[in-house]
C-alpha cells in the first residue's frame, strides 16, 4: 500500500532511524537529496535497501539539470531548461530534439540507480521568480509547451513518468517561497492567460502535477497546494486532470501560513493532494507520520502509475544505462552540445522531435 507521506533520509546509507520511518504505513515515498550521493553504486544500493523494507515505495528525486541536480559524481551533466530555451531562439528544430535527448538520458539515469521518478519539467515561465530564473524553458509559454512536451516524450520513452511544476505557476512571483511567504496578485483571467497555459496545455502528457505554494490572493486566501478551489475546481474539474498530485515540500516558509505540520499535512490532502512531502525536517516527519494516522490511502492505481521501469544493476552506471538503446547518442549530443568546446553540428533528428518544427517558430 502506498501511503500519503514522502519523506527524506539522513546520509548515504539508512539508519535505524529512517528504518523505522520507512516501514510506517503512512509513508509511501522517499525523496533523495545530494546529501544522499556519493555515487550511482551507492545509490542504486541505497535504493535497494529502501526497498527492502518498504516493497511498495516511490523513490523520488529533483533532477532537473543545471543547478537543480542531486546526483552528479559520475552522472552525465544536464544543462539548464533555460539552456534549451535559449537554444531554440537560435535554432528550434535542434532545440526540440536536445530537450527529447535531455528527457530520455536524465530518465535513463535515474532509473539506471534505482530512482522511480524525477520532479520534471519545471513549466513555469521565466520571469522574476528568484527561485525558478533558468529552471525554466522560456518566458514565452508557447516555447515552454514545445520543450516540455518533447523533454516529456524522451522521459517516458525511457520508462519514467512525468512531473509538471509548480502549478499554475511560480515564474512571476520574486519571493523564494522556500524561506518566504509569496504572493501572487493578479486575477485568475491574468494567470489563466498566461503562466497557467504550459500545464493546461501539456496535461495529456502530464503522469503528475506539484502545486505551487504561492498565495493567488484574488482567487484564494490559501497557497495552491492547499486550496479546493484550484485542486478541486480547476485542476480536476475544469481541467479534467486524472493524474497524481503531489504537494510541495511542506516544510517551506510558503507553507508555514496553514498552521503546524499536522494542519499542513491535512489540508494538503484534503485539498486534493495525494501525497505529501514533507522534507529536511525529522522532527516533522515524525509528527507527520504520526499525524497522517486518520487520513484515507491515497488511489493506488493512480500513484502505481508514478513507478519507474527500473532496469537490472549491471555493476555499474555506464554498463547499467546500455540497456537503454537511445542512451548512448543521447549522451553524446547533450555533452556535445552543452558542455563541449566544439559544439555538435544542428541537425535535426526526425526520430526524435515533432515532424514540422518550422510550425513552432
Amino acid at each position: 500500500m502506498y501511503g500519503v507521506l514522502m519523506i527524506d533520509i539522513d546520509n548515504t546509507a539508512l539508519t535505524a532511524e529512517d528504518v523505522s520511518l520507512i516501514k510506517q504505513a503512512q509513508v509511501g515515498g522517499v525523496i533523495l537529496f545530494a546529501r544522499n550521493v556519493a555515487n550511482a553504486a551507492q545509490v542504486r544500493t541505497l535504493c535497494d535497501d529502501i526497498r527492502y523494507h518498504n516493497p511498495d515505495i516511490l523513490i523520488g528525486v529533483d533532477q532537473e539539470g543545471g543547478r537543480v541536480a542531486r546526483l552528479r559524481e559520475g552522472f552525465t551533466p544536464l544543462p539548464s531548461m533555460g539552456k534549451l530555451g535559449n537554444l531554440f531562439d537560435q535554432n528550434s528544430s535542434f532545440a526540440l530534439s536536445c530537450a527529447y535527448d535531455c528527457g530520455y538520458l536524465m530518465a535513463a539515469e535515474v532509473l539506471a540507480v534505482g530512482i522511480d521518478l524525477s520532479f520534471a519539467p519545471v513549466l513555469d515561465r521565466d520571469g522574476i521568480s528568484q527561485v525558478i530564473g533558468d529552471r525554466s524553458f522560456h518566458r514565452d509559454p508557447k516555447v515552454i509547451i514545445i520543450l516540455a512536451t518533447q523533454l516529456m516524450r524522451g522521459m517516458k520513452a525511457a520508462g519514467m513518468a512525468t512531473t509538471g511544476k509548480h502549478f499554475p505557476g511560480h515564474g512571476a512571483i520574486a519571493p523564494d517561497s522556500h524561506v518566504a511567504e509569496a504572493i501572487d496578485t493578479r486575477s485568475l483571467d491574468e494567470i489563466m492567460a498566461s503562466d497557467m497555459q504550459p500545464f493546461a496545455q501539456t496535461l495529456s502528457c502530464l503522469d503528475a502535477l506539484m502545486p505551487a505554494h504561492v498565495i493567488f490572493s484574488q482567487v484564494d486566501n490559501k497557497p495552491a497546494g492547499f486550496s479546493k478551489i484550484w485542486l478541486k475546481d480547476i485542476l480536476r474539474k475544469q481541467l479534467k486532470f486524472k493524474g497524481v498530485l503531489f504537494s510541495d515540500d511542506l516544510s517551506m516558509a510558503g507553507a508555514q501560513a496553514v498552521g503546524d505540520i499536522s494542519a499542513r499535512v491535512h489540508a494538503a490532502i484534503e485539498a486534493g493532494c495525494d501525497i505529501a512531502l514533507v522534507c529536511n525536517d525529522r522532527v516533522a516527519a515524525h509528527e507527520a507520520a504520526e499525524a497522517a494516522q486518520d487520513l484515507p490511502y491515497p488511489n493506488q492505481k493512480r500513484i502505481k502509475t508514478m513507478r519507474g521501469q527500473i532496469p537490472i544493476w549491471q555493476g555499474d552506471l555506464e554498463s547499467t544505462c546500455q540497456q537503454f538503446e537511445h542512451w548512448q547518442q543521447a549522451k553524446q549530443t547533450i555533452s556535445q552540445t552543452f558542455f563541449s568546446a566544439q559544439p555538435k553540428a544542428t541537425t535535426y533528428n526526425s526520430n526524435t522531435t515533432a515532424k514540422d518544427p518550422t510550425a513552432y517558430k
